[in-house]
């Protein structure tokens, strides 16, 4: 049964209870998470302005996120449906996010996608972008509410395959392990450790060392090497996103090989390779923007999608590491494996990724005042 609320001066939002992937569409894509309700927008025609409002933007992650969500953009099947687009970074800055959001919102953008500083801070611009109708789509670090899509995968499974891969290696003992963590406050970084810690917390007398990486490789290395310092060796590390730092850490005190669990960067890859160190690499796709962006054009043109969204997630375990394949030795180390989702549309070539520009503030202008579609690529400003 439908449960549609008409929102004053808004488009109309129709939520349905218990629903399951195949009754929404296009549902190899825009899998609901369990439990997950739908939401559907009034259609909107294209062309539309859709905007990008990142937070914190120093890590690799940040970067090919951006780079993903322009490669999507620049798509001829996708740039005939976008006017205008615009990606702006703000720090890890909440006030600074919610400004921005309110002036695309006040500007009349159609769309906003964005990776949320604060998860709990966004109620009053949810009010204001349904009385405006703006489509709101986070992604990564989502918001805690059930009032809009969210695209995701889902955290707490992730860091649980992580710790479950490395203590099956382990036989299921092990004395201390260490945490490299991800942002401190963040949602996804929460969810990620409650993940692993539930996994952990069967091993009896287990102790556990927590360090903040950030999910910065820098950061991850110094972090880990205080850790090293202190606390001596460990059986077994999980790193959520920056492990060739936490490695390098590692081989720098000669610390023995140990399983590993890490995020799905390039050059964390090609050191576990060549290393020999036993584990898994499991990680958020940076091209998740990209699905973010798909789900907020589908919302306009009127699809109905699941409220909560969860992609599969992305992993290979270390004994299937193969070069050209799941990892690329010819690319950057910090070039993130995780470039789409074939459930969705056909992953971007490492060539169409690092042809775009890291740079965060940009705008793309892909149809002519006069209507005519163009297919050049944003212009950074």
């Amino acid at each position: 049964m439908k449960n549609i609320r008409f929102l004053a001066g808004a488009i109309a939002i129709v939520v349905i209870s218990n629903v399951y992937a195949t009754s929404t569409h296009r549902p190899e894509c825009f899998k609901a998470a369990p439990h997950s309700t739908t939401i559907k927008y009034e259609k909107k025609d294209a062309p539309y302005k859709i905007a990008f409002v990142n937070g914190y933007i120093n890590n690799d992650w940040r970067i090919q996120s951006i780079q993903s969500a322009k490669a999507w953009v620049t798509r001829p099947e996708n740039a005939k449906k976008i006017e205008v687009f615009r990606i702006l970074s703000v720090g890890n800055d909440s006030d600074a996010q919610i400004t921005a959001i309110n002036n695309f919102i006040a500007t009349g953008f159609d769309a906003i996608i964005f990776i949320a500083v604060n998860p709990s801070a966004f109620n009053g611009i949810i009010q204001r972008a349904q009385k405006a109708g703006v489509v709101l789509v986070p992604f990564d670090n989502v918001l805690d509410t059930d009032k809009v899509v969210q695209v995701n995968e889902s955290q707490k499974a992730l860091g649980a395959l992580k710790a479950q891969t490395v203590l099956d290696i382990l036989d299921g003992k092990a004395k201390k392990i260490l945490m490299v963590n991800g942002l401190f406050g963040n949602a996804t970084n929460r969810d990620r450790r409650i993940g692993m810690l539930s996994v952990l917390k069967k091993v009896k007398g287990l102790e556990i060392v927590e360090v903040v990486g950030n999910w910065d490789t820098a950061t991850s290395r110094k972090a880990v090497a205080e850790a090293l310092a202190t606390h001596g060796q460990f059986d077994a590390v999980l790193s959520q996103l920056g492990g060739e730092g936490t490695i390098n850490a590692m081989q720098a005190v000669n610390h023995p090989i140990v399983p590993m669990g890490v995020g799905g960067e390039n050059g964390v890859r090609m050191l576990m390779k060549r290393l020999k160190i036993p584990g898994i690499s499991a990680s958020q796709a940076p091209a998740m923007s990209a699905i973010a962006l798909e789900a907020a054009v589908e919302l306009l043109a009127g699809n109905e999608l699941p409220q909560n969204i969860f992609l599969p997630i992305p992993f290979v375990k270390a004994e299937n590491f193969q070069d050209g394949v799941n990892f690329f030795s010819e690319l950057p180390k910090s070039f993130n494996t995780g470039t789409g989702y074939k459930e969705c549309f056909i992953p971007f070539s490492p060539k169409e990724l690092l042809g775009q520009s890291a740079l965060s503030q940009s705008e793309a202008r892909l149809r002519s005042r006069s209507g005519r579609s163009t297919t050049r690529r944003p212009e950074d400003e």
